[in-house]
């Protein structure tokens, strides 16, 4: 079975930071190129960073440049979002995602795999 599980979220205050963590069953998340993504209340899904299979490199949409870091812990077999200075923008249900392509892509159609999500709010 294939299952991706979200953990971390929560209430930070602004400038504060959460470790957001996607774990696997069924998969080896080495494998695959992982997608982070997130949606606020009434508005549509976006990418906000993914890491590749092939060569590890990583990319961000502008907003979190700087201040998220994707990296990969594959002794866990997990998938790590650290996020800091957030900032009550950042306030949305995030998601991991996993697929198979070369490259890492920002579509949410090109990710077969989805965790449940994880509650991220920013609020003082």
């Amino acid at each position: 079975q294939l299952q991706l599980v979200e953990s971390g979220g929560g209430l930070v205050q602004p400038g504060g930071s959460l470790r957001l963590s996607c774990a696997a069953s069924g998969i080896t998340l080495e494998h695959y190129s992982i997608g982070w993504f997130r949606q606020a209340p009434g508005k549509e899904r976006q990418g906000v960073g993914c890491i590749s299979r092939t060569d590890g490199s990583t990319y961000y949409r502008t907003s979190v440049k700087g201040r998220f870091a994707i990296s990969r812990d594959n002794a866990k077999n997990t998938v790590v979002l650290q996020m800091d200075s957030l900032n009550p923008e950042d306030t949305a249900v995030y998601y991991c995602a996993a697929q198979t392509y070369s490259f890492c892509s920002g579509d949410a159609g090109d990710y077969p795999y989805w965790g449940q999500g994880t509650q991220v709010t920013v609020s003082s």
